[in-house]
């Protein structure tokens, strides 16, 4: 077997086994933040300065609230530390470096939560406030179960493209045990015939990846993965992008010039 034609897809097979490990303890984190922004507690915003007020004894003025009065709860603030502690070390490659926690929350909830919890946005942190990061929290599991879902097809994908690959590989290893020289007419035929199956597979393989690759795994019911992104994405660092249809193509290659050679000596048996 020549284990070298298919180390690139036990290769890509190793990438998606780690990036669904990275997406299921990020989706644990997430889901940690959000039961604990739950038991938050959330106090409505403090009214308008200068608003009237009825008393027994007629109608007051409510004082202006100060910046520093309005972004004296601690609500907001305790939010961050949860992201931080929680999600922050699994969205970013150096907890220590130089990316702003405001900046990590955008990317992970977007900018409209990013602005809420700013350090600056001031105010208490109203039920919707709480709502809001709730909500984004959720979404942000719902696609990263997305997301394992796609890593799951994508795996399924690579081991079917490996059972393929490992058969053909298997079968030239033995093959080649047995010179052409010492196999007569019918066993050079069968070989010949063998090769053609073989090479067929690989084209079957090529055309079945390529499918994969075309489709999508539904995130929501308006959002899907598309797994040629994702392909591209797990394997940016990789020699090939694709390699399922580099091995295939290999192997059906190395079939082509396999069966060339018994053709010449199925001739010279004539």
């Amino acid at each position: 077997m020549n284990a070298e034609r298919t180390a690139g897809v036990r290769d890509a097979l190793d990438r998606v086994e780690r990036e669904r490990e990275q997406v299921l303890a990020k989706r644990r984190a997430v889901e940690r933040f959000e039961r604990r922004v739950r038991k938050l507690a959330a106090r409505p915003e403090r009214p308008p300065s200068g608003t009237a007020r009825a008393t027994a004894c007629g109608t007051t003025s409510i004082p202006a609230t100060t910046r520093r009065d309005a972004g004296a709860g601690p609500g907001r603030r305790r939010v961050r530390e949860l992201f931080a502690e929680t999600i922050r070390p699994h969205s970013v490659s150096d907890v220590n470096g130089s990316e702003p926690l405001a900046v990590t929350i955008r990317e992970e909830f977007g900018p409209e939560v990013a602005t809420a919890l700013s350090p600056d946005a001031g105010g208490r942190f109203t039920p919707a406030v709480k709502e809001a990061v709730v909500s984004a929290a959720t979404d942000r599991q719902r696609g990263l179960d997305g997301m394992r879902r796609a890593l799951d097809a994508e795996e399924r994908s690579l081991r079917a493209a490996l059972a393929v690959l490992d058969e053909c590989e298997n079968w030239l290893g033995r093959a080649d045990a047995t010179p052409l020289s010492e196999l007569g007419f019918e066993g050079l035929q069968r070989r010949h015939e063998t090769l053609a199956d073989h090479r067929e597979a690989c084209d079957r393989l090529v055309h079945e990846r390529q499918r994969h690759l075309d489709g999508a795994t539904r995130h929501t019911a308006s959002v899907e993965i598309d797994h040629r992104f994702l392909a591209e994405y797990l394997y940016e660092d990789r020699a090939t992008d694709y390699p399922v249809l580099t091995a295939a193509t290999r192997a059906a290659g190395v079939c082509v010039d396999c069966q060339r050679a018994v053709r010449d000596h199925l001739v010279r048996r004539v």
